[in-house]
């Protein structure tokens, strides 16, 4: 079962229990999936990377607004956001620890014999790559960083 029957699915469960939240975020993915599909002229199929990548860019979206509402005392407009960003976390990867992104990262570095900061952009791209949709670029970025200063 691919990722948009997954959705479709979840979004006629969600109907029926007259779930608002899960509609709204659940509609938001269909139709990012939609637009995706039509930026590349024909009706192709997303490959499950570029699902990820706009899971990921959605769930991101909805957090960063809810980190903006909370730094302006706005609990009642955070709360949704955070709901829409659980549910449509549903469907993404289970998410690596620290320990575990760090482990990547330190073996990529070796690989690649990283020196220094002036590195950054070759291990940042190869563990990116390597991680896709089971960890947040920024918690990438920090490792990384971490290690190379």
């Amino acid at each position: 079962m691919s990722l948009q029957d997954d959705i479709m699915t979840a979004l006629k469960t969600a109907m029926k229990a007259k779930d608002q939240t899960a509609l709204t975020a659940l509609r938001a993915v269909k139709s990012a999936i939609l637009i995706a599909q039509t930026e590349t002229g024909a009706k192709e199929e997303l490959t499950e990377e570029q699902e990820l990548n706009i899971l990921q860019k959605l769930v991101k979206q909805r957090k960063d607004s809810a980190a903006i509402y909370l730094e302006q005392d706005r609990k009642d407009l955070a709360l949704p956001e955070i709901d829409e960003a659980e549910v449509i976390s549903q469907f993404l990867p289970e998410a690596l620890s620290e320990e575990e992104i760090e482990k990547v990262v330190i073996m990529t570095i070796d690989e690649l014999g990283a020196e220094g900061m002036k590195d950054m952009g070759k291990v940042m791209g190869v563990v990116s790559k390597e991680l896709a949709g089971r960890a947040d670029g920024k918690t990438i970025s920090n490792i990384v960083r971490a290690k190379l200063a």
